[in-house]
């Protein structure tokens, strides 16, 4: 087998991996670059093989950064099957259309405001292409065997987010073993990621590789930022995931609001596809800790806006309320929207869940940006600023050295990915002192025989 990375090195989006044998070609994930400028050109540079030549994409999990490039391929002259778990068909299903729909939306903002140096801009791909390659789409059982061609392709349920998996393949030879997105022991909501004895070869992911999460209690610490936020007579803006992450939050405003911990204060979920995603939450209960009766009740807790006019009312809200709203980096969606009506008011908060990729409107806010560029426009940053990230649904360093460290043998070779230079240098160096094993961390398109 061989190996080539086409994304998701030296930095955590993109994710990408061409798996050659003999006559096949396989496609490990088919994400969209995001942060920074110089990351989303990649997304419109002509794709490093012939779309046509790939016979099957399998996919670790739904996020956009593993399958926001799938339209693209299917209109480039993809025609096999895209092999996911049923959970992952449900939200790719969600977020796919939303990604087309949001890039057209985006175009037209583009074109209406003139802040693109396209004339004019132009949508990577629109809805209809979102629409179309669901049509690809294939459900696979966890634990079951896939054949394609000569590879023997197994999901394995990792408990990042609904449907996420561990992917290995084998050419009977070899064992090739995808990390995806790794779970955290102790989630919230998510079951715990399941320990694997052994592989010849592993694709580890890195995001926190030099990180240690919170050890706080996220309940409480979201209970502080709320209880703060009300005294000042202000609006908590929560950019929130759609998937997994505004999930979490909802379980810990519901369990604050139980303990009469917070004030009895309006809570919106201003995001359609969060609202979807949320819908399909009790559906996967079997992946989850919650009892269905749990589950229906965190489902409730807040006041969902579908249509752009409820969300627009949202605005003129009096006195104290939280709002909920994508995207989870400050990237697009509604929350932009949002941050133009609050964001230069001191008496609110702007309060960050997960990790803030490079370039995004997130990470420019969370390392102290005095105003920020909404829509074309400059807007001062008055409202506090806050992160916590007790709720990452990414393992931290150790965490994942403690599940490396139930393999019981060494892999061959370790490809850290999925995280930004420091982070997988500083992960490469902990896995080499802790294990001694062999660890790599791979360039854009460079290519490794697995044997």
């Amino acid at each position: 087998m061989k190996i080539t990375f086409l994304g998701a090195v030296e930095n955590v989006t993109g994710s990408k991996y061409l798996i050659e044998d003999a006559d096949t070609k396989i496609l490990v994930d088919c994400g969209l670059f995001q942060g920074g400028k110089e990351l989303r050109t990649h997304n419109w540079d002509k794709f490093p093989i012939d779309a046509s030549s790939i016979d099957a994409v399998v996919l670790t999990h739904s996020h956009i950064d593993h399958t926001g490039y799938i339209p693209l391929l299917v209109k480039n002259g993809f025609t096999g099957k895209i092999y996911c778990s049923k959970a992952t068909f449900a939200l790719s299903s969600i977020l796919l259309i939303d990604s087309g729909a949001l890039q057209e939306e985006d175009a037209k903002s583009a074109n209406k405001y003139g802040y693109s140096s396209h004339a004019p801009a132009l949508p990577l791909y629109t809805r209809n292409d979102a629409e179309n390659s669901l049509k690809f789409f294939q459900i696979i059982d966890y634990d079951k065997i896939l054949n394609i061609k000569s590879l023997k392709i197994t999901l394995i349920q990792s408990g990042h987010i609904l449907g996420s998996s561990f992917v290995t393949i084998s050419d009977g030879k070899q064992k090739l073993t995808f990390s995806g997105d790794l779970g955290r022991p102790n989630d919230l909501i998510m079951k715990a990621p399941p320990h694997l004895k052994e592989t010849d070869f592993l694709v580890l992911e890195s995001t926190y590789g030099n990180k240690l999460h919170e050890q706080n209690d996220p309940i409480e610490a979201i209970g502080e930022v709320v209880n703060k936020t009300v005294a000042k007579g202000g609006v908590l803006i929560i950019p929130a995931f759609a998937v997994g992450r505004t999930q979490a939050i909802l379980y810990c405003l519901y369990q604050l609001k139980q303990k009469k911990a917070i004030p009895d204060i309006p809570i919106y979920l201003d995001s359609p596809m969060a609202i979807s995603v949320t819908d399909l939450l009790c559906k996967f209960k079997d992946e989850l800790k919650l009892s269905t009766n749990l589950c229906m009740d965190i489902c409730g807790i807040a006041t969902y806006t579908r249509k752009v006019e409820e969300s627009k009312q949202i605005d003129s809200v009096k006195g104290s309320a939280i709002i909920i709203a994508a995207s989870g980096m400050a990237s697009g969606g509604r929350v932009l929207h949002h941050f133009r009506h609050f964001i230069s008011d001191s008496k609110n908060t702007i309060l960050f869940t997960g990790y803030q990729g490079e370039g995004t409107g997130g990470r420019t806010l969370v390392d102290g940006t005095k105003e920020i560029k909404i829509h074309g426009k400059m807007y001062p940053v008055n409202a506090e600023i806050k992160a916590i990230e007790s709720l990452s649904a990414h393992a931290d360093y150790n965490e994942i050295l403690q599940w490396l460290a139930y393999f019981e043998n060494a892999p061959k070779k370790v490809f850290i990915t999925h995280g930004e230079i420091e982070a997988a240098e500083s992960l490469k160096k902990k896995i080499e002192e802790r294990f001694g094993w062999f660890v790599v961390i791979p360039k854009y398109l460079e290519s490794f025989e697995l044997d």
